[in-house]
């Protein structure tokens, strides 16, 4: 279960959520390392996932109230989407976070609730291929050196798959003009 709050500037997105880790665990579908049942033993991996909108505004913590006063205590947070999707199609080419080896999702969150991430198109098995290799594979940069592939779009060029698989996820400066 992961939830994650609405932008404030822009409530069309949100925070995102990170999707698991794409270290030991997942690379080697039999591990029991830190966990009771290896990746491999599982039918599917789900995000049961809970967006939400943040209360504005500061919020006395220290105040208290009565049992009678129940109905006063203002609420933190409001306007919940409740979601479940398979991990892999709400997934980014991005981690989740930046100092764990986290998968994280897409932003959008229209495309959250239809399962159009990153790799909606490409399928499951690229997904895999894609996290597996994360930050392993090494392609030619600009300066005559190597980097670590980092895109869905870096990635199937590389595999030589068509790049009609990547599905770009939408910045937030997208816009429904841009459809």
């Amino acid at each position: 279960m992961k939830t994650t709050y609405r932008d404030e500037k822009n409530p069309k997105f949100c925070n995102g959520f990170t999707l698991g880790s794409h270290g030991e665990y997942f690379v080697d579908r039999t591990s029991k390392k830190n966990v009771q049942y290896p990746y491999g033993k599982y039918l599917g991996h789900f995000c049961i996932g809970i967006i939400y909108t943040r209360r504005q505004g500061r919020t006395n913590e220290l105040q208290s109230f009565s049992v009678a006063e129940l109905a006063k205590i203002p609420a933190v947070a409001k306007n919940f989407i409740l979601f479940a999707e398979e991990k892999w199609k709400i997934a980014s080419d991005n981690q989740g976070s930046g100092n764990t080896a986290n998968i994280g999702s897409i932003k959008f969150i229209e495309d959250i609730l239809a399962g159009k991430g990153v790799f909606s198109q490409a399928g499951e098995e690229i997904f895999d291929d894609y996290w597996v290799n994360f930050g392993k594979l090494k392609v030619p940069d600009k300066k005559g050196g190597y980097k670590s592939l980092s895109t869905l779009e870096e990635f199937l060029k590389f595999k030589g798959l068509p790049s009609n698989l990547n599905c770009p996820k939408r910045s937030k400066k997208w816009s429904i003009a841009d459809e």
